[in-house]
């Protein structure tokens, strides 16, 4: 039986000037024709640029070899821009979550020190040093505070009053009355209001 399989051929650096000059001027030829049938089936844009063993250069472009080397030139050039602009992007950002993150922390730190000066005027208010303490000298949080408390302190004893009195005349007089009888005027000139057993409420 004949084998009929093609034995390839080693491919190694041909020996002699002349003989490698001839087997190159033949394949640059078939070289450049496939280059120009892709070209012209696949429509793209090719460069080839040869130099010879004499070191003679040999090219072939379509549309030119000079419109391919421009277009991938500014190719390059596009890559390098894009990759520094996105640098400088991530540089942004960072520098942007950091300025974000310092105001954070000033916001916390201010938060901080209004907790500990809330706490500073609640225990101030719960003695009796905000009934000396001149109005000029209280700040808008212990004003709002002295107000808030100051309501409550009049509700309380307006609602003792009543109890007392209630309690001092008696089921008739407050049957005839209606319940609608409105505490005597009292003189406070003089009392202090932290003298008693509980002290100020």
């Amino acid at each position: 039986m004949t084998n009929m399989c093609r034995k390839r051929t080693q491919k190694k650096l041909i020996q002699g000037a002349s003989a490698r000059q001839v087997s190159f001027s033949k394949r640059r030829s078939g070289l450049f024709k496939k280059a120009s049938e892709l070209c012209t089936l696949c429509g793209v844009e090719t460069a080839l640029i040869l130099f010879s063993p004499g070191g003679k250069a040999n090219s072939f472009g379509h549309p030119s070899v000079d419109a391919v080397i421009n277009r991938f030139g500014h190719l390059g050039m596009s890559g390098a821009a894009t990759l520094q602009e996105v640098e400088a992007h991530q540089e942004r950002v960072l520098l942007d979550l950091n300025r974000q993150y310092s105001d954070l922390l000033d916001q916390l730190k201010a938060e901080k020190e209004r907790g500990v000066k809330l706490k500073q005027i609640r225990k101030e208010s719960q003695g009796c040093s905000w009934f000396d303490t001149p109005i000029k000298e209280l700040s808008f949080e212990q004003l709002a505070i002295r107000i808030a408390a100051m309501g409550q302190l009049r509700g309380k004893l307006r609602k003792q009053m009543e109890e007392r009195l209630a309690k001092t005349s008696g089921p008739s007089a407050a049957a005839s009355s209606g319940g609608d009888t409105d505490p005597p005027v009292i003189d406070l000139a003089g009392i202090n209001p932290c003298v008693g057993p509980s002290g100020c409420m």
